[in-house]
């Protein structure tokens, strides 16, 4: 079939033309068309997050014609990944994640404007970023993420759709400052650190990801093009166990303070900041490396390991006699445990140590330290004969 390039989109997709053969069953909506098809074609888009939810997000809203898409992600894919991060494959273990997704937004439309930023969205770049885009879709995995999205939004004033997973259920909602309620309406402070499983220590349906996803996407698409009725002040969750939907609505909460600028997140939400390098971890005094933990394991040294992860986690791969104390148990046990041993905290990657080591300083463990990388570092510099997983 021969195809038919229609009207030349704005200054966003300058270089592109709407085709009317490929976006024919979209035009062609009550409602819809060529207008619409204009509009996405002229919007910038962010996606934070190129990981479950992005994996659904950023394909859609590339096949549905939007001109522009930033995607930001600091992360990398790995194997673990992909039963739910249906963008990226085997081949791209290893590879950044904002790399692998443009690569795979490309193969969908070869003519996408497609920005990829390897970084992790900090308080001192959202707002920068934030101001080059129409629209921003929230696919982050943690709480920091998810205020500073929110935030930086109502500051610059556009629309913010946001997705979260848990498991087998997610939630997807719309949070724009400028014309109704937002995701701190709904949430005005964030849970308590540990109480939440992330996909890492709780495990992920990964259908789930996919409604929710297409749920964010189907949302931009509404907003950009004017199209129904957008999720202002309602929020949608999703439950795969029963496969039933459930629809709660919020108001703007008239004694909140208005939102000027940004603050520390991380210290909002409670948690343990990143460490950007591992050489900024190893300089410090209360980490160890795999390759200093075995030596003092074959010294003979007097440890406690303390594993931070899931039964399921530790049913996969282990250290020898390690005391099993998942992150959100620890406050209850944390009185039977003795403060004067030498504790070497460990999980996966080396995030919920650094939070089980926080949480043991407060609490007077002086000689306490978290093995850097986790597990999968041991692994790999030290015993391949524990599983990778």
């Amino acid at each position: 079939m021969q195809r038919t390039p229609a009207e030349t989109s704005g200054p966003a997709g300058a270089n592109r033309s709407i085709d009317a053969n490929r976006y024919a069953r979209q035009i062609a909506l009550p409602g819809f068309g060529l207008a619409a098809q204009r509009s996405l074609a002229d919007a910038r888009v962010l996606v934070i997050g190129a990981g479950g939810l992005g994996s659904t997000v950023i394909p859609a809203l590339t096949a549905a014609g939007v001109g522009t898409i930033g995607i930001v992600d600091d992360d990398t894919v790995e194997t673990s990944n992909l039963h739910r991060q249906y963008i990226h494959g085997h081949a791209d273990v290893g590879t950044p994640k904002v790399v692998s997704a443009a690569n795979a937004a490309h193969a969908i439309d070869p003519a996408s404007n497609i920005s990829a930023l390897e970084t992790r969205l900090t308080a001192d770049n959202a707002l920068g970023i934030f101001a080059g885009y129409d629209l921003v879709l929230d696919g982050s995995d943690n709480f920091p993420t998810r205020y500073l999205a929110n935030d930086a939004a109502a500051i610059t004033g556009i629309p913010l759709v946001w997705g979260a997973v848990s498991q087998y259920a997610g939630q997807v909602g719309l949070a724009w400052a400028a014309k109704g309620p937002q995701y701190r309406d709904l949430f005005p402070a964030p849970p308590p650190a540990g109480s939440v499983l992330s996909c890492e220590q709780g495990g992920v349906f990964p259908t789930v990801v996919a409604v929710i996803g297409a749920l964010m996407a189907g949302e931009a698409l509404k907003v950009l093009t004017g199209s129904g009725t957008p999720l202002l002040g309602r929020v949608t969750t999703f439950d795969a166990l029963t496969g039933g939907f459930r629809e709660l609505a919020y108001e703007r909460d008239p004694s909140a303070t208005s939102i000027t600028a940004l603050i520390d997140y991380d210290a909002f939400c409670g948690v343990a900041p990143r460490t950007t390098t591992p050489e900024s971890e190893t300089a410090m005094s209360d980490t160890i490396s795999p390759a200093d933990l075995a030596a003092s394991i074959e010294r003979g040294d007097d440890l406690v390991l303390l594993d931070v992860r899931e039964p399921w986690e530790a049913e996969i791969a282990s250290l020898p006699d390690s005391l099993l104390v998942p992150l959100g148990s620890l406050e209850s046990v944390i009185d039977k445990l003795d403060p004067s041993e030498n504790f070497v905290v460990y999980c996966h990657h080396g995030m919920r140590s650094e939070s089980a080591l926080r949480v043991l300083q407060q609490r007077g463990f002086e000689h306490a330290r978290h093995l850097t990388g986790g597990i999968d570092a041991w692994s790999r510099d030290v015993d391949g004969d524990v599983a990778r997983y």
